[in-house]
């Protein structure tokens, strides 16, 4: 399979994948009155049929381990379940965070789930196994948690412009935030346990799990929608071609994203991964703010409170990445002495 050549190239890959996540949403908001629930089917499909494509790719080329059908033949089978368990869970945050997008916009619904989420992988990771410097996770932690609620600040501002605000789309955006912030631990052990998935097998299972889902949580959505009157798959074939082409390539955007980033993990380290894939929201943001101009006519209020999102998100996902680095130094510095006391 195929693996960074050089750091270089690793951290090229990664800072696409934070590209990618923060910017697939793109896709729909570009769509013509296509509701979520059924943008969602083109791009659940999407993100199986990127992940396919590479791991017959560059996840079966290379000198660098076994390819991908070898690694699915070997991998114990408890790993492939928690791939799909994994898929699951992010298949809901992700048609809730699409739900926060269709109701809030891009640039509110990406910083509350996400940040959400930065701050739930965090604390979940710290109480499963206690790695990197407590105190820097804490205050990396209130920073994520300042800048959760000054977006939702911002977004209430709104209401002042005319604005039609909603406190539903936060509800929403915070439970998606829970869930997103849930599944890493799935993916993490079925990558580091006993005959391990590579990044492009559990890239596979991962978004086969999130399609299969599809066909309980969208259809129950689309049944029982968070906004508007029930829809059905008949509306799905009526949906203009170019509508169902967004949504493949929002898939595609995604899981290219995410599949670089597994990849290029193991090669960057954890905290520069970490720090530049959290990083996506700032992305997804902008994206809002600039192009989409969701913010336009808000006031110098609702503008404060995104100057102080920005400002904390990037404050959190820098201390947070200092506490892994910190972990990183101290083990360092405790193998050079025992080479010392050894030698």
């Amino acid at each position: 399979m195929f693996t960074p050549p050089s750091f270089t190239v690793a951290l090229l890959m990664v800072i696409t994948s934070a590209v990618c996540w923060g910017s697939w949403a793109n896709t729909y908001k570009g769509t013509r009155n296509y509701r979520f629930e059924l943008f969602y089917w083109d791009y659940a499909a999407g993100i199986v049929l990127i992940s396919l494509v590479l791991a017959f790719t560059m996840g079966s080329f290379g000198t660098s381990g076994p390819g991908f059908l070898d690694n699915v033949r070997a991998a114990d089978r408890n790993n492939i379940v928690l791939a799909l368990v994994g898929g699951v869970i992010f298949n809901v945050a992700n048609l809730l965070l699409v739900a926060g997008i269709d109701m809030a916009g891009l640039a509110v619904a990406f910083p509350v789930s996400i940040g959400i989420a930065l701050v739930v992988g965090v604390v979940l990771s710290y109480a499963l196994q206690p790695k990197g410097s407590a105190m820097l996770l804490a205050w990396g932690v209130l920073a994520a948690i300042v800048a959760v609620i000054a977006i939702g600040k911002a977004y209430a501002s709104l209401g002042s412009s005319g604005r039609a605000v909603t406190r539903k789309s936060i509800v929403v955006c915070v439970i998606s935030g829970i869930l997103m912030g849930s599944f890493a631990p799935f993916v993490t052990r079925a990558l580091t346990h006993g005959n391990a998935l590579t990044p492009y097998s559990i890239a596979v299972f991962f978004t086969l799990g999130a399609f299969l889902c599809c066909f309980v949580v969208n259809v129950y959505f689309m049944r029982k929608p968070l906004v508007g009157v029930p829809v059905d798959f008949r509306d799905y074939f009526k949906a203009r071609a170019a509508d169902h082409m967004l949504g493949l390539l929002g898939g595609f955007i995604w899981g290219l994203g995410t599949v670089f980033n597994f990849v290029a993990a193991g090669f960057t380290g954890v905290a520069i991964s970490y720090a530049i894939g959290q990083s996506a929201p700032m992305v997804a943001a902008l994206w809002g703010v600039l192009v989409w101009k969701e913010f336009a006519g808000s006031g110098s209020r609702a503008r404060v409170y995104l100057g102080v999102m920005f400002l904390c998100y990037i404050l959190a996902i820098v201390l947070i990445a200092k506490a892994y680095n910190a972990e990183a130094g101290v083990q360092a510095s405790l193998r050079l002495l025992r080479g010392a006391l050894t030698s």
